[in-house]
Formats: structure tokens, C-alpha cells, sequence
């Protein structure tokens, strides 16, 4: 099996220039060169997906469109302040 043979990569002033230097050259020619990033990574973010009305779906994706955001974020704002408000005591159960 033959090795690869890597080119040398000249050192850049700035991150500009080598930038453009890789728009003209082919990065695979210099990949010895490139150091290896070694990282660990904790996500802890998870979705929960439940289920809407489709009456209320229609409802809620108009109102997030009239305040351009996403219906998953309009969602998730209105049930945090309803949580809030859970929590302070202000409001009883409601009747859906």
C-alpha cells in the first residue's frame, strides 16, 4: 500500500488568505497537515413531541405567522407563562 503523499501548507497571515487559498487548491492535497481536533460533547437537550388539535394547530400556526416566529416557539412561550402563572398561584385548573 502506498502512502499518500501530503503537501507542505505554508503558514497564512490571516484567516482571509487562507481561506482563499483553499477557494483555488484542493484541501485532500494538504490533509497531513491539518491537526486533528479531539472534543467531548454532553447534549442534554431533548425534544418531547405531543399532539395538538388540529383545529388548534390551525389557530396557533396563523397567530405565529401574524408574529413571524415558529409555532414550536410561540408553543413554548405561551406554555412557560402559563407554568408561571401555575406556580405563583394565580389561576386554578381551567376547564378545557
Amino acid at each position: 500500500m502506498e502512502k499518500s503523499k501530503s503537501k507542505k501548507l505554508s503558514r497564512f497571515r490571516s484567516l482571509d488568505k487562507l481561506i482563499k487559498f483553499f477557494d483555488t487548491h484542493d484541501m485532500g492535497e494538504y490533509w497531513e497537515e491539518i491537526p486533528k481536533a479531539h472534543f467531548d460533547v454532553d447534549i442534554k437537550k431533548r425534544v418531547h413531541l405531543f399532539s395538538i388539535d388540529a383545529e388548534i394547530e390551525g389557530k396557533l400556526t396563523k397567530i405565529a405567522k401574524s408574529k413571524h416566529i415558529s409555532s414550536e416557539k410561540l408553543i413554548n412561550v405561551w406554555l412557560k407563562e402559563k407554568l408561571q402563572e401555575q406556580m405563583k398561584g394565580k389561576t386554578g385548573t381551567a376547564a378545557i
